[in-house]
C-alpha cells in the first residue's frame, strides 16, 4: 500500500495536501504547512542557482519556528552525504544543542533517498512533509534506486559495492573496542561509578 499522497489544492481554502514518509498522516495540511514546504523549496532553487548542488531543500521547524532551512551541498562541500536533509538536521542539532530532535518536524522541497530516511530517523524527528516524489528526481537523473529502496520493491545494492564483516584477529579487535566503549559510555552515565549487579 502506498503511504503517500501528492501535493494538490483542494477546494478554495487554501488547503493542501502533501506526501509523508510516514504512514497515518494522510491528513489535510493547512497554510502553515504550505508555507514551511515552500521555504524548502525555495530553498531548493538556492542551492541550484549558487552552484552548491542538486534541487533540494528541507526545513527543521519547531514549535511553529523555522529553526534552519538548507540546501543541497553536495558540490560546495564536495561531499556525496550533505543532502538538504542530512544539512538540515546537522545544522538544527548544532543550533538547538542536542541529538535528538522528536518536538520538531521536517519539510522538504523531495521524497527522502535512504541516507536522508535514515537519518531523519535517527534524530527522531516527528513529522517529515515532502512535495515532490522520488520520480521526479529520477527524471532528472539522480539515481533511480531511491524510491525502490524507501519503498522496499527492489534491492538497493550497488553491483560494484560488496559490504562483508572481516574474519578473524580484525574483527575480534574491533568486537572488544565496540564492548570496551560502551563500558566507558556505562562508568560515564552513572557518575564514574561502575555499577555492579
Amino acid at each position: 500500500m502506498d503511504d503517500t499522497v501528492d501535493v494538490k489544492v483542494l477546494d478554495n481554502e487554501n488547503t493542501i495536501s502533501v506526501a509523508s514518509t510516514f504512514a497515518g498522516h494522510h491528513e489535510e495540511i493547512q497554510d502553515r504547512d504550505h508555507s514551511f514546504l515552500q521555504k524548502a523549496v525555495e530553498k531548493a532553487y538556492d542551492g541550484v542557482n549558487c552552484g552548491h548542488g542538486g534541487p533540494f531543500g528541507a526545513v527543521v521547524v519547531l514549535k511553529d519556528e523555522i529553526v534552519v532551512s538548507c540546501h543541497n551541498m553536495v558540490l560546495e562541500y564536495t561531499n556525496p552525504t550533505a543532502h538538504a536533509e542530512v544539512t538540515a538536521i546537522r545544522e538544527a542539532c548544532k543550533k538547538l544543542g542536542r541529538m535528538e530532535l522528536s518536538d520538531c518536524e521536517m519539510y522538504a522541497s523531495c521524497e527522502p533517498c535512504p541516507m536522508c530516511f535514515g537519518a531523519i530517523h535517527l534524530s527522531r524527528i516527528k513529522w517529515r512533509v515532502y512535495g515532490a516524489r522520488a520520480e521526479a528526481a529520477i527524471a532528472i537523473g539522480f539515481d533511480d534506486s531511491i524510491a525502490d529502496a524507501i519503498r522496499g520493491t527492489a534491492h538497493y545494492q550497488k553491483p560494484n559495492l560488496e559490504i562483508k564483516r572481516a574474519d578473524g584477529n580484525v574483527a575480534a579487535i574491533a568486537d572488544k573496542a565496540a564492548s570496551r566503549i560502551k563500558l566507558v559510555q556505562a562508568i560515564t552515565l552513572y557518575g564514574g561509578r561502575l555499577v555492579q549487579h
